[in-house]
């Protein structure tokens, strides 16, 4: 008997909630973290190159951990592995917020970012097996609220944190949070095993794991060490690639592979993996990236100033969210995914590529406005078509998927880093040739005998280098939504080409 089947109205909403609290709390930790990386460098005797290794520990290991969860699912249920996470999650935040060491730190960074692996694929994997298949959109549409509204959440919170209380209260937080979802879940949370035995693949998790942190590693540190004229990076690289090659290797050769390859011979998967790397890893992610970024270095917020302006984002995402699971339900997810597709694109290239600095602020809400809202409807419908077919393979499903969000963002934060270095260097230059008397004139007039020459030009090529970058990753959520094409026609099964 199926898990919605076995439990009350009351039961799937207490289950909803521990869910989600345990979901919101991890994922809040990714974005509020990083307004804090600047201020670890005192406490933890390093400088910002060391520091930088408290936001990579936790997601190397956050994406190596994932592809284990079904394998432990099969071992002690859906249910004993979101309490296993909480447990490691809250434990090691008590841990990261006592560190008075770089190395105390990373250590505790490492266990969390395991901790929240198992905590968000469990969560989604029991928060769709507990909602009846004609509800299963409201169900994503939900879980999308904690995915993406959390993120948006962080800058604000951890503005605030920081400035009014400490950097270790951060972590502090997710204590009484991280124990009373425990409690709530050890005493209403229903269990949940699939029947199917999952044998554990020990080589081809050994590369995949190699892989991905040498990846990780790579893109990292990419910026910072001149890419390719870097030896540890083409260190890293051929790491990578060898470590991926030997995967694939490890996994058709083996009778029992890491990943079950059945999963890939359903259309709907296929398309939405691609659609999800491309469209949420390699674009959206630049654009969470960037929006804080604008703010701070062209708008000259401080921290909180930023998190306060980022939040009609957040709320826009929220809402439309939990309107995409509904009208996924009663309609069709492919209508959704469409129109969120178009929305999204229609304010990268129609709003964000005009961003400088001369924007108004209560024009970028309005932007952030119909970002969000485009964001907040793609998240449920994907998901919804992604596991909708999966059965047994449902875990598998969401690992994978989470998977390619942690890799796939990291790749688009590489890019949109690289981006704006190259888009600001091309313009700085195009401006000196140019000179534009007229624009520095300008400009000279209002700030008079405050920004010399030099600084002005420099920031002119950063302001406009934002809207570049918008552009840019506007495109490669075109590519992304290239593939939609594939889920409106054609036969069960099928497959999509490979690109």
């Amino acid at each position: 008997m199926e898990l919605y089947e076995r439990i009350s109205k009351t039961e799937r909403v207490i289950l909803t909630f521990a869910l989600m609290s345990g979901v919101f709390m991890a994922i809040l930790d990714t974005t509020i973290v990083d307004i804090i990386v600047p201020r670890l460098t005192g406490p933890l005797s390093t400088d910002l190159y060391g520091v930088q290794w408290v936001i990579t520990s936790y997601m190397t290991a956050a994406a190596s951990a994932i592809l284990i969860v079904e394998w432990l699912e099969s071992l002690i249920g859906l249910r004993r592995v979101f309490m296993l996470g909480l447990f490691v999650f809250t434990l090691s935040s008590f841990f990261c917020a006592r560190a008075n060491s770089l190395e105390w730190m990373i250590v505790s960074r490492t266990f969390q970012g395991f901790g929240e692996s198992l905590i968000v694929v469990s969560a989604e994997s029991l928060l769709f097996s507990a909602y009846a298949p004609s509800m299963r959109g409201v169900a994503m549409g939900i879980y999308g609220l904690g995915v993406s509204f959390a993120p948006a959440l962080g800058p604000t919170l951890g503005g605030w944190i920081t400035e009014h209380l400490s950097w270790r209260w951060v972590f502090y937080i997710n204590i009484p949070i991280g124990i009373f979802t425990l409690m709530l879940s050890a005493i209403y949370l229903s269990d949940y095993k699939r029947q199917q035995k999952h044998s554990f693949n020990l080589f081809s998790f050994g590369f995949l794991t190699i892989f991905t942190v040498s990846t990780l590693i790579l893109l990292s540190r990419g910026q910072k060490e001149g890419w390719f004229s870097s030896l540890f990076i083409v260190y890293m690289f051929i790491l990578a690639v060898a470590s991926l090659t030997m995967f694939f290797i490890s996994e058709l050769l083996s009778k029992n592979p890491l990943v079950n390859p059945k999963i890939f011979r359903l259309k709907e998967f296929n398309v939405a993996f691609l659609v999800y790397m491309f469209v949420l890893g390699f674009s959206m992610y630049q654009v969470f990236y960037l929006i804080p970024l604008y703010f701070e270095r062209v708008k000259g917020l401080d921290t909180f100033q930023t998190g306060l302006n980022v939040l009609p984002l957040a709320i826009a995402i929220g809402i439309s969210s939990i309107v995409a699971g509904i009208i996924s339900d009663k309609r069709s997810p492919v209508i959704v995914l469409i129109v969120a597709f178009f929305v999204y694109l229609g304010t990268v290239f129609g709003l964000l590529r005009n961003v400088s600095a001369d924007s108004q602020i209560s024009e970028l809400r309005i932007y952030l406005i119909a970002l969000g809202i485009g964001m907040g409807l793609f998240f449920a419908p994907i998901t919804q078509l992604a596991l909708k077919e999966l059965g047994e393979m449902t875990t598998l499903g969401v690992s994978l998927m989470h998977y390619i969000r942690f890799v796939g963002g990291s790749f688009g934060t590489a890019l949109a880093t690289n981006h704006l270095q190259s888009a600001s260097a091309k313009n700085y230059q195009s401006i000196i040739e140019l000179q534009e008397p007229a624009l520095v004139s300008q400009w000279l007039e209002h700030m008079p005998g405050i920004f010399a020459l030099g600084a002005y030009q420099q920031f002119e090529a950063l302001s406009r280098a934002f809207g570049e970058v918008f552009l840019l990753s506007g495109f490669w959520a075109l590519l992304g939504g290239v593939w939609i094409v594939f889920l409106m026609g054609g036969r069960r099964g099928a497959k999509p080409p490979i690109v």
